[in-house]
């Protein structure tokens, strides 16, 4: 089966009419998808810009808030610094002596205790965990 001038003529012609139906078909679902996705960052712009604004307004309310805590904390301080602050509870002196009876035993001659004051911090009972800590580390020094 030989084909004629006019069978390679029309082949040609059919071949182009496909090749230029698939580029028009393409072209429109590439402008398609492209207006599709063109949308939706439009879309996501948008509730982006939302969500911007609204932050603004978070932060210009939590700066004011700021200021406001910034007053009344300096408020505070100028009322504590102005108030005369407590003395120290004097040590008792039968602390005074049972100290100084320890450090003289202890070094194994005559010692004075000049001064004795309590450890500010937490009251009664409060520190139960520090005073554990300090017993532990104690108790671990090997004295013999």
């Amino acid at each position: 089966m030989k084909l004629h001038g006019m069978d390679w003529a029309l082949i040609v012609v059919i071949a182009g009419a496909g090749c230029v139906a698939i580029y028009v078909a393409v072209a429109r679902a590439l402008r398609r998808a492209v207006s599709e996705q063109q949308r939706e960052t439009e879309r996501q712009l948008h509730a982006m810009a939302v969500t911007v604004k609204a932050l603004q307004a978070r932060v210009t309310e939590l700066s004011r808030l700021e200021k406001a805590r910034e007053g009344e904390v300096a408020a505070i301080s100028a009322s504590v610094e102005t108030a005369d602050a407590p003395k120290p509870a004097e040590t008792k002196p039968e602390i005074v002596a049972a100290l100084t009876a320890a450090a003289t035993a202890f070094l194994g001659k005559r010692a004075r205790v000049r001064s004795a004051q309590p450890l500010p911090g937490a009251p009664d009972g409060a520190g139960a965990w520090a005073q554990q800590g300090r017993v532990s580390v104690q108790t671990s020094h090997n004295l013999r």
